[in-house]
């Protein structure tokens, strides 16, 4: 049996997506892990790694099943979602790794500005910090937190801001969810034409006067 055959090309399609179940997890879990740290709740983009974590997880149990019983429906739909679920993760995994320091602080300044006093202090004392970035623009709102900031590390020195906290680990999670993302975003492609190679073949093992 040469590799182009009916069953290298379904134990290839299996394969394939096993590996999207373990990228699906891997993407929400590092997501969830960047969002648990407060650094995200502002970022949209890392909803958007959620979502498409999800999709990618519940197409390729779709893919997998479509596959081992060459259910020709099954196929056609894992082939058109798969598609969408490369253009949205490849407009994501771009978004994670365009964004610059400067983007990432304006959005954590203004989602601070909107939460409420015991808000913030219950993200202080979670991350052991103490306002949010001590810079010009908000100075004086720096004081006001860091003189009710209720972290422990505050009776010892020195103690970060909760800013630059978010902003090191906001960095780690966006360059491991676009570079992941972007990378199997393209062998999404490979599923995409591999899935469409199997359905079009027939079973051996099947009747051969049976369509496909």
């Amino acid at each position: 049996m040469v590799c182009g055959g009916f069953t290298c090309s379904k134990n290839a399609l299996c394969s394939l997506n096993v590996v999207y179940m373990l990228v699906g997890l891997l993407l929400i879990g590092v997501a969830a892990w960047g969002k648990g740290f407060g650094i995200v709740s502002s970022i949209h983009i890392i909803g958007g790694v959620i979502a498409v974590g999800v999709f990618l997880l519940l197409i390729s149990f779709v893919g997998l099943i479509g596959a081992v019983n060459h259910h020709q429906v099954m196929l056609f739909f894992y082939m058109v979602i798969l598609f969408l679920v490369f253009l949205i993760q490849f407009g994501v995994s771009c978004s994670c790794l365009a964004m610059n320091q400067d983007q990432q602080v304006q959005l954590l300044n203004a989602t601070w500005g909107t939460l409420s006093n015991n808000t913030r202090q219950s993200v202080e004392k979670q991350l052991n910090c103490c306002g949010m970035l001590n810079n010009t623009q908000s100075a004086a709102i720096f004081q006001a937190d860091y003189s009710s900031c209720p972290a422990t590390c505050k009776q010892s020195l020195p103690c970060f801001t909760c800013g630059e906290k978010m902003l090191h680990h906001s960095k780690e999670a966006l360059q491991i969810l676009g570079g992941v993302g972007l990378f199997f975003s393209f062998t999404e492609i490979l599923g995409v034409w591999l899935a469409m190679r199997y359905r079009n073949q027939k079973d051996p093992r099947a009747n051969p006067s049976a369509f496909l």
